[in-house]
């Protein structure tokens, strides 16, 4: 049979296959935590076959950062920014900050042990932080255009803002007693326009 016969996979059909998986390990990831969450489970509760997991990612740890970048990248788009003044992109900051923070699945990863977290959060710029990090470039590049962001490297000021936003969401439960929810929206809202006021 020539390749003009051969019948094309539906991309969304592909789509809602992998949609299940990461469902299911979503699922798993919640209720059963990340180091009991196994390949051949995922594949159960998504009702495919573990070859049809593999050939679409290696392992659990493949698995578990398609995930994670398709849960921040949903939450991200859920929120809107208001304008292109440092207010508008400070607010939406934290609106993001907050909405990762309280996230089912992405809750459940940062309370995992700190080896996974470090290997999918700390040691390395993951496809879900790039992709963060370029929609922070562009609101400071915005917010610079509009005189209320300092002058600087517009990557490097965003490089910042997500590590003072990633290292203040990782670290809430810790200091939940002494930053109540008010103050930590506050005083995150604060340290950022701290540092981008021009």
């Amino acid at each position: 049979m020539s390749s003009s016969h051969a019948v094309q996979a539906d991309p969304a059909a592909a789509r809602s296959v992998d949609d299940a998986i990461l469902d299911a390990a979503a699922e798993l990831v919640v209720h059963a935590g990340l180091r009991r969450t196994q390949l051949a489970e995922i594949a159960r509760r998504a009702g495919v076959s573990r070859p049809t997991v593999y050939r679409r990612w290696p392992d659990v740890r493949a698995v578990i950062g398609a995930l994670l970048t398709r849960e921040i990248h949903a939450t991200q788009a859920q929120v809107v920014r208001a304008g292109d003044d440092r207010e508008s992109v400070v607010a939406w900051v934290v609106e993001v900050a907050i909405r990762v923070r309280d996230h089912a699945v992405l809750g459940a990863l940062l309370r995992s042990d700190a080896d996974v977290l470090l290997e999918y959060v700390v040691e390395r710029l993951g496809t879900s932080q790039r992709g963060l990090l370029d929609a922070l470039r562009e609101a400071v590049e915005l917010g610079q255009r509009h005189g209320s962001i300092r002058p600087g490297e517009p990557t490097e000021l965003a490089t910042m803002v997500l590590l003072i936003a990633q290292s203040t969401v990782q670290s809430h439960r810790m200091v939940a007693q002494l930053l109540p929810e008010a103050a930590w929206r506050r005083e995150l809202a604060t340290a950022l326009n701290g540092y981008l006021t021009p």
